[in-house]
């Protein structure tokens, strides 16, 4: 892939998110989350990309992954005003479905193509396919982790803002913000689990959930990042202050800083 092909990307990605917007301030407002996460996801998957050496034409690849990697949630949101796949669409799989019509990778390399629709498919999935190639799974895992650094900082703005003023937000709010919390996602996540969304009922059930996040992160780079950043902290300050939660925080910080430590 050379630099015109991405610039291409970037022109086509504009245009396409553009009509979706409209009269409707809460659509808009939630469409415009989305555009400025990708962004960032750019920069974050440019910083691993750095951080782990790679040569220009996969930071190239790299970077349309991440410009595209969401692009069905604007059709998505404008259509049934949710994000929340189970109630709407796969994203993921719908992302394939809009690149492939609209034939936006047609000029690449078949193989920089693959990887590319690859990396998208699975950027959302639970766990990854065994089978993948090295290069395939180098680009989903770093989707993977450059997405979830933006989540991070998303969540954990939205989780302040929400708590600081309910009746301002103006984004979508998928679950109630309820003191309760499942037993059972914190046993995952003190036996090192990755967490099902479909077990998640409460704001304190996604925390949880993004705390376990830290099980599936791919590269050290990324785990220095949310150290620095203090992500998981800020995530356990609005969580209530019991003793299953306090066992979470020892675990999970515990597990950071030694994934560091051994360079996982």
């Amino acid at each position: 892939m050379n630099a015109e092909q991405l610039t291409q990307f970037k022109t086509w990605f504009a245009d396409y998110v553009r009509p979706f917007y409209g009269d409707d301030d809460y659509v808009n407002a939630n469409l415009r989350l989305k555009e400025d996460h990708t962004k960032r996801v750019c920069d974050e998957i440019l910083y691993l990309c750095s951080e782990l050496n790679l040569d220009e034409n996969r930071k190239r690849i790299a970077e349309t992954i991440a410009l595209l990697h969401d692009i069905a949630r604007f059709p998505q949101f404008a259509k049934y005003r949710t994000y929340h796949d189970a109630r709407s669409i796969n994203h993921c799989a719908f992302a394939i479905q809009i690149l492939t019509e609209n034939k936006i990778l047609r000029p690449l390399d078949p193989a920089e193509k693959h990887l590319i629709l690859k990396a998208i498919e699975y950027h959302g999935a639970k766990d990854l396919p065994s089978k993948l190639d090295e290069e395939t799974l180098l680009f989903c895992k770093l989707i993977r982790d450059a997405d979830k650094l933006d989540i991070y900082h998303i969540l954990i703005e939205n989780y302040r803002r929400h708590r600081q003023a309910p009746s301002l937000f103006c984004l979508e709010v998928e679950l109630p913000d309820e003191p309760y919390y499942s037993p059972e996602i914190i046993d995952n996540v003190l036996n090192e689990q990755n967490i099902d969304y479909g077990k998640v009922r409460t704001w304190n059930d996604l925390m949880l959930l993004n705390l376990a996040w830290v099980y599936d992160i791919n590269f050290i780079p990324t785990l220095k990042r949310i150290k620095q950043k203090k992500f998981l902290e800020q995530v356990l300050e609005f969580l209530p202050d019991t003793a299953d939660i306090r066992r979470v925080r020892k675990k999970v910080l515990d597990y950071l800083n030694s994934a560091i430590k051994q360079g996982k």
